[in-house]
């Protein structure tokens, strides 16, 4: 949590240095503006913490937790088991072991990929902060469930406590880059919008490390682990009613202009708004031309259906690059290497989860997110095929060992780097005001179905090619990367207004479209939008 506050806090620092007149800035200062930003960011990004604690959390109790699933179906004996680590011993698991631990894991995507069609309407219903605030009561009641696993049918328990958890996690991976997109100042906007991933990746880590046996992750504690997951809602509660709302949303889905310009001066001290003020007001009369965006609305427009594919394009990226099979794989290759603690060579790879992706943050603004997208991509592919030539002649060349580590740790690096934090928050850059809800609820579902697609399918892809399963990843990873080349474009320092032109100006103009003030196309298509049934 220390991180996200340094890391935001320094931000914000440089932002406010160049955009705040030096003879305010002590005023500014003084009267807690600056604390106000830091503090918005820091509560927003927590439930980004726990949507990662919660997706590391269950694999490092596995074998503890499938022994009180066994004894709970009476499969195994009521004693209990004392489980060693020098022990070579290897006990087959039940097969209605097998399937409620699958269920365990599973669900929680599952949940995801349902109540990420919910986050436009949460996030609509009562504002972004109080929308967060709502559904803080789901994780809390995840927690509850899992922390009293004990106290009757622990499969039961943890299932539904992971699905509730798994819900939560679907809308709070929406609401929490909405959030930091609309009140980060334009200058710094991917820096602030990368601290999800970062507070994701750090929660993973944290979870790794508590799941250590000698601390939580042991026949006695591992309900208390896994009931953590709840924690930072309750932190975040305390914390989200001191933090302004949006005030994009509050100028543009609800026309309160003097609430508004009081939340812009609570996040940027005493300045002159108006220049921010005159872009929502253009953004607005944007959205007010525009009809009311629903999914299917936005899925049928051809008006959003280049930002839309991109869009979807780079979070199928994210998730199909192999980077949760590298988790599921890495054990492996460690205890290949001859390490005799492969689960800190894991954590090891937890830690460069954390560190590159600081490294992004700092980038992002400056490179660009196209720029760093594309080396992320492509040092990934070529990192697939070093581990695949590494597996292959593991067996010939003891050396070859440390290649496919070497391969593990950058490809790690490089994912961090790009691929990890910016299809996050690159979604609320892309769409303007009317139709960022529905975007990023497809958006979160297309990022949470291919996680489980990887999770459930990957243990059978790599039966069936053996040493060469990363190839595929590695012919998926190169088409991603000659994409995002031809087709998404920088959004670096450019309003959303700059951004829907660029794609504006890549539209076919068809004969009957006439030109106004704000683009190429726009007429034709807002009377396909008013004539549209479902608009």
């Amino acid at each position: 949590m220390i991180i996200f506050i340094i890391v935001s806090r320094d931000i914000i620092l440089k932002d406010l240095s160049v955009s705040i007149d030096p003879r305010s800035w002590q005023s500014c200062a003084d009267s807690g503006q600056l604390s106000t930003l830091t503090l918005a960011v820091f509560s927003a990004v927590l439930g980004s913490l726990q949507f990662g604690y919660s997706l590391g959390v269950i694999n490092a109790p596995q074998k503890v937790i499938e022994q009180h699933y066994g004894r709970s179906l009476g499969v195994l004996p009521e004693e209990p088991l004392l489980l060693s680590e020098n022990s070579t011993e290897t006990q087959e698991v039940h097969p209605s072991v097998v399937m409620y631990w699958s269920l365990s894991v599973s669900i929680f995507s599952i949940g995801g990929m349902v109540s990420s069609f919910l986050v436009g309407f949460i996030g609509d219903l009562r504002g972004r902060v109080k929308g967060m605030l709502m559904v803080n009561v789901l994780a809390v009641i995840a927690g509850l469930l899992m922390v009293m696993a004990k106290m009757w049918k622990p499969h039961v328990m943890v299932i539904a406590g992971r699905c509730v958890m798994g819900f939560y996690c679907g809308l709070s991976s929406g609401l929490v880059p909405m959030y930091i997109g609309e009140i980060a100042p334009m200058a710094y906007r991917g820096a602030l919008g990368t601290l999800h991933q970062l507070a994701t990746v750090t929660g993973i880590l944290l979870s790794q490390v508590l799941g250590l046996e000698f601390l939580l992750g042991n026949d006695y504690y591992w309900p208390l682990l896994l009931g953590l997951s709840g924690a930072p809602a309750v932190l975040q509660s305390l914390l989200l009613p001191l933090c302004p709302e949006s005030p994009r949303y509050l100028y543009i889905k609800r026309g309160m202009v003097e609430e508004a310009k009081k939340s812009l001066h609570r996040l940027k001290g005493e300045y002159d708004p108006s220049a921010d003020l005159e872009e929502m007001r253009r953004e607005k009369e944007e959205v007010e031309k525009e009809a009311q965006v629903s999914i299917a609305v936005l899925v049928r427009s051809s008006l959003y259906r280049q930002q839309l594919f991109v869009a979807l394009m780079m979070h199928f990226s994210q998730q199909l690059s192999g980077i949760n099979a590298i988790f599921y794989y890495s054990t492996a290759i460690f205890e290949r290497a001859g390490v005799t603690q492969p689960v800190y060579a894991t954590i090891g790879v937890g830690v460069l989860n954390t560190v590159f992706t600081m490294v992004s943050v700092a980038l992002v603004d400056r490179a660009g997110r196209r720029t760093l997208t594309l080396i992320g991509l492509g040092g990934m592919c070529i990192c697939a095929v070093s581990m695949t030539v590494g597996l292959v002649y593991l067996s010939v060349y003891s050396w070859m060992s440390y290649v496919s580590m070497s391969a593990i740790f950058l490809f790690v690096c490089f994912f961090e780097i790009g691929p990890g934090p910016i299809p996050w928050f690159i979604v609320a850059e892309l769409f303007s005001q009317g139709p960022r809800p529905a975007a990023l609820a497809l958006a979160g579902c297309t990022n949470w179905t291919s996680n489980f697609i990887i999770g459930m399918t990957f243990p059978y892809i790599e039966a069936l090619c053996g040493s060469y399963v990363f190839i595929l990843f590695a012919v998926l990873l190169f088409g991603f990367t000659v994409f995002t080349y031809l087709r998404v474009p920088e959004t670096k320092g450019k309003t959303f207004e700059e951004i829907a032109a660029v794609f504006k100006k890549g539209m076919k103009q068809t004969p009957g479209t006439r030109k106004t003030g704000t683009g190429t196309g726009t007429s034709t298509e807002l009377e396909q939008l008013k004539t549209d049934s479902q608009a």
